[in-house]
């Protein structure tokens, strides 16, 4: 493996507005009379493969998994108390899916806490939900290939978390 090239087949990586995709290969290819080298990633939960030039990767924002510890400290946003600005709801919402994309699983982490409701607070919005569950499954999905865990037991673990606090 060359210096430039930070992952390798097989390898679990993040891209920041997909989430969590595997490295099934990394292949050369040309485009325009180019010479590319490109990671082949496949994102199992989006049935998507996605094809990233190795030079560009960084530049995209792809980068490996969280570590245990920066997962924990995710796990600890989520006991927190959930900050929600008074500004109108497009704004918002504009703000949780730049969080959502940003690919840190503290700041999805953010967004999930403030957009939870508990059993005793009004329903959400169509598009609220809508949110939340995205925020959810990307953190879900992170969380299980760390711990190395079904996404199901993920899932659970973060509600659990949140019933907690």
């Amino acid at each position: 493996m060359t210096k430039e090239m930070d992952f390798a087949p097989l390898d679990h990586v993040v891209y920041p507005t997909h989430g969590v995709g595997q490295v099934i290969s990394i292949e050369e290819q040309e485009i325009s009379g180019m010479s590319l080298t490109l990671y082949v990633v496949d994102f199992a939960h989006e049935k998507m493969t996605l094809r990233v030039p190795v030079k560009q990767a960084k530049n995209v924002g792809m980068r490996a998994l969280s570590t245990p510890k920066k997962m924990k400290s995710a796990l600890d946003t989520l006991k927190g108390r959930a900050r929600i600005k008074r500004t109108m709801w497009s704004r918002r919402a504009q703000e949780y899916e730049a969080k959502i994309n940003s690919g840190d699983p503290v700041q999805i982490a953010e967004v999930v806490r403030d957009l939870h409701r508990s059993d005793d607070q009004p329903d959400q919005s169509y598009s609220e939900r809508q949110i939340y569950e995205a925020a959810l499954a990307r953190l879900s999905r992170e969380l299980a290939v760390v711990e190395q865990i079904e996404a199901d037991a993920a899932t659970e673990k973060v509600q659990k978390v949140l019933k907690v606090a």
